[in-house]
């Protein structure tokens, strides 16, 4: 929920208008929206760069994923990782735009453990392609930018152990 929708939630479960402190944090996430919408973008528009160098990342970091018998064995398979990472980076431009990991959250983590153990899949190779996509994404950001993407991509890795 962002902090708009929570302000005002809060301020109407206590038939109250919103308080100064209330304000100031809407105002600071208005203020913030230029800086969410350049991060957006700049992650939007390098995500085939992000995601075909966080696989590499990945693949060379746990070979065993793309050896016979691992979950990215075979064309079919890697590309079937490559789109998770590529889901994975859409859900944190989701997030970063909200200001809020409840895309990451509600859209992207439900059910996430018992599909992967479903299929084989370790949760801990798809935190380390989240991982790594967030290094390719540090050598394209800078301080505050940088710093609040990786918020994000840390969510993710962290719901995945």
């Amino acid at each position: 929920m962002s902090i708009v929708t929570k302000s005002i939630v809060n301020a109407d479960a206590e038939a109250r208008y919103l308080s100064p402190g209330e304000l100031d944090r809407i105002k600071s996430f208005v203020m913030s929206g230029q800086r969410r919408l350049r991060i957006a973008q700049i992650l939007t528009d390098n995500r085939e760069r992000i995601v075909k160098q966080a696989g590499q990342q990945l693949f060379q970091k746990r070979p065993d994923i793309v050896s016979p018998g691992g979950n990215a064995y075979g064309e079919e398979m890697t590309a079937t990782c490559l789109r998770d990472l590529d889901y994975y980076l859409r859900l944190i431009t989701y997030s970063v735009v909200a200001g809020d990991v409840i895309p990451i959250e509600e859209i992207g983590l439900v059910g996430v453990r018992e599909m992967y153990n479903s299929l084989g899949t370790p949760l801990s190779g798809v935190a380390e392609g989240i991982r790594s996509m967030k290094s390719v994404v540090s050598g394209l950001l800078a301080g505050d930018d940088a710093a609040e993407a990786s918020f994000y991509f840390d969510y993710a890795i962290g719901a995945m152990q």
